[in-house]
């Protein structure tokens, strides 16, 4: 690997680009509001961008590419369920949220959201949501340092257990420094990155293997299923493709883009710029993996180590194609992918040790200098237990991202869908949407029930949960004010 190679100047700039608005935003955060939630002062571009930079991991250019390129369209099920799931969560979810964390206590954290809106004096809902985040965001965490891992390996010829460390540690670098608006403002150039990637690069495969005509040709002679969006499919296995979608209402690092903006009026702009982006990706990104199956039939003699792991087939396409400084741009997007998620997922853990456990239970006094500084210590714990459980060379991005979306999927999202829509909603009620919508999630992927995603029967489970045992009790009067006061304020801001 000399150092005169293109891709790895290229990757050097970007990732000093990064770190350099870490710094920059070092010096907007003065206090621990500004560091977990940027003192929701986010508008209506980097809320949408960031959002959506923040949810589409590295599998957007690694996982769903190399599931379309094995299985042909029968995989794009999964992306038209985050469409309509993300579409959802911004419509119902967005705005109210935005409101309701304020009016509850200035909320900084959806473990500090459910504490306030159920005035939860024991605790125990605040331990038990941030106990969640904790397990399955550390798991979600190595899927990031795993695809990173993945990137500099196959680029760089490094060997695994190196590509770890290089590929996290620019990302630690600036999520400890700058907090999350260092995340927010990175994500916006990362999400910029991510577009013109997947817009270009199906467009050049498309060019050289001859044009639709000829490409589709392709496709078909060597297998005509490739086309078939119900190929080798069942019922069972469409829905859970599509299931993907409930899990926008329970991700926080989505949601806290949300309670971070500037006001519920910046919510719809942002709605209508975040879909834009989401859509045009996730087609592009399903584009990559199809009319790559035309161009390594054309070429076998370059497809072995597609062949060997098909979540290369963008890096693949990337590096054949392009100008060697093109493709470090374009392999920069993985890159961009990797870090948004990641650094997003470091600070909500870093934010619920902090916020949920070291203010609440030990320091109650701590001042915000040095509650800052316990955020950029947990951002390191966190991503040390990342990376050692992402040490397993024989991970898949995929695999590790569908468990950890599961168990938020079910978990939160039935208690914040509900908890902004329903003012009958009580805390017993939380508690057991939790706890439910999480248990189920780990049993079923246990015994893999009828082959079908954990997250269906989490989410559906956990919302009868809500709903029966919110019933047998009721809520206080205050807390049915303080609903009715929020969801007042959102209507007339929205």
């Amino acid at each position: 690997m000399s150092v005169s190679n293109p891709t790895l100047i290229t990757f050097v700039i970007y990732i000093a680009a990064m770190v350099l608005i870490g710094f920059m935003a070092y010096r907007s955060t003065n206090n621990l509001s500004d560091y977990i939630l940027g003192g929701r002062s986010l508008g209506s571009v980097v809320t949408a961008l960031s959002a959506g930079a923040s949810d589409m991991s590295g599998w957007l250019l690694m996982g769903l590419p190399g599931a379309i390129y094995m299985s042909g369209l029968s995989e794009s099920w999964i992306a038209i369920g985050l469409i309509v799931g993300a579409y959802l969560n911004w419509l119902f979810v967005a705005g109210r949220l935005r409101v309701q964390t304020e009016h509850n206590g200035d909320a900084l954290t959806l473990p500090d959201y459910f504490s306030s809106r159920f005035e939860d004096n024991s605790g125990l809902l605040r331990i038990i949501s941030a106990v969640v985040i904790l397990v399955f965001f550390t798991i979600y965490c190595a899927s990031g340092i795993v695809a990173g891992a993945r990137l500099f390996e196959s680029t760089f010829g490094m060997s695994y257990e190196t590509a770890l460390w290089a590929g996290a540690a620019a990302t630690i670098a600036y999520t400890f420094v700058g907090g999350f608006l260092a995340v927010s403002w990175t994500d916006t150039v990362q999400a910029t990155l991510m577009i013109f990637a997947l817009i270009l690069t199906p467009v050049i495969v498309l060019i050289a293997t001859g044009g639709f005509d000829t490409t589709f040709a392709a496709i078909e002679l060597k297998d005509a299923g490739n086309f078939d969006m119900l190929k080798g499919t069942t019922f069972i296995g469409i829905i859970s493709l599509m299931g993907w979608g409930l899990g926008y209402f329970g991700q926080p690092h989505i949601l806290a883009r949300f309670m971070a903006a500037d006001s519920v009026k910046s919510i719809a702009k942002a709605r209508r710029i975040s879909m834009t982006w989401m859509i045009l990706c996730l087609v592009g990104t399903c584009a990559v993996g199809f009319f790559g199956i035309a161009y390594f039939s054309a070429h076998p003699e370059v497809a072995g180590p597609v062949t060997e792991n098909h979540e290369r087939v963008f890096i693949e396409l990337a590096k054949i194609l392009f100008n060697p400084w093109i493709a470090g741009v374009l392999l920069s997007a993985i890159l961009a992918a990797v870090m948004s998620t990641l650094s997003c997922q470091l600070l909500v853990c870093s934010s619920a040790l902090t916020e949920d456990f070291y203010k609440t239970f030990l320091r109650k006094g701590a001042s915000q200098l040095e509650l800052v500084w316990v955020g950029r210590a947990m951002v390191l714990l966190v991503a040390v237990v990342a990376i050692l459980i992402a040490s397993n060379p024989e991970n898949r991005v995929l695999g590790l991202v569908s468990y950890a979306w599961a168990g938020f999927g079910a978990a939160f999202g039935p208690v914040v869908l509900i908890s902004v829509l329903w003012k009958g909603m009580t805390r017993d009620g939380a508690l057991a949407g939790i706890l439910v919508g999480a248990i189920t999630v780990v049993v079923w992927k246990h015994f893999s029930i009828w082959g079908l995603y954990e997250i269906i029967p989490g989410f559906i489970l956990g919302a009868l949960a809500i709903y029966f045992v919110s019933k047998a009790g009721s809520p206080s009067k205050t807390m049915v004010s303080r609903f009715e006061a929020a969801d007042q304020a959102f209507k007339v801001g929205h």
